[in-house]
């Protein structure tokens, strides 16, 4: 099934900015927006809900920390105690001020590799994947902002060249 989006293309991340606001308050469904850098604000413009990726990060760091804690607590004092500086290994708990760059390290570890897997898995950006770039000029200095097409397409095409668009063309996306 294919359906029609419009491509408007901007050359100024400011006239962008006011188009998509312009677009939002008409009820046009924005599907993305394609800039060569990161455009502050334009995520609120949009409409798009924060991120939950802290979220994740906190957890996957709880279980990089609770790893740490089983790994130490089993190596050090279950299965191999040793008198190391002096310091007998009775318990977790005597010995857990030596263990804290161990705890951090893994926290850290697991947290940042863990987002990385969930980045790419959210992101969608799986190996050998084909590049979504609609235009390459998106990649150098205009902005692109693809729009769902609903309704008269002329009418459309009308409005976006109203928002100060350099170039509208309408494509049909498989």
């Amino acid at each position: 099934m294919s359906t029609k989006v419009i491509h408007v293309l901007y050359n100024d991340d400011d006239v962008l900015m006011d188009a998509v606001k312009t677009t939002r308050a008409a009820h046009h469904h924005i599907e993305e927006v394609y800039t060569p850098f990161p455009v502050h604000g334009l995520d609120k413009a949009m409409g798009l809900k924060p991120t939950r990726l802290a979220i994740c990060s906190f957890i996957y760091g709880l279980c990089g920390l609770s790893f740490a804690t089983y790994m130490m607590n089993y190596i050090m004092i279950q299965d191999w105690p040793q008198d190391i500086g002096g310091k007998p290994s009775f318990s977790y708990i005597q010995n857990m001020p030596s263990f804290v760059p161990i705890m951090f390290e893994l926290t850290v570890f697991f947290a940042a590799h863990l987002m990385v897997i969930t980045f790419f898995l959210r992101s969608r950006l799986w190996p050998f994947k084909q590049a979504e770039n609609p235009d390459v000029r998106t990649t150098d200095d205009h902005f692109l902002m693809e729009v769902a097409l609903h309704g008269d397409e002329n009418e459309a095409v009308e409005f976006f060249k109203n928002t100060g668009a350099v170039e509208v063309k309408v494509i049909d996306k498989q």
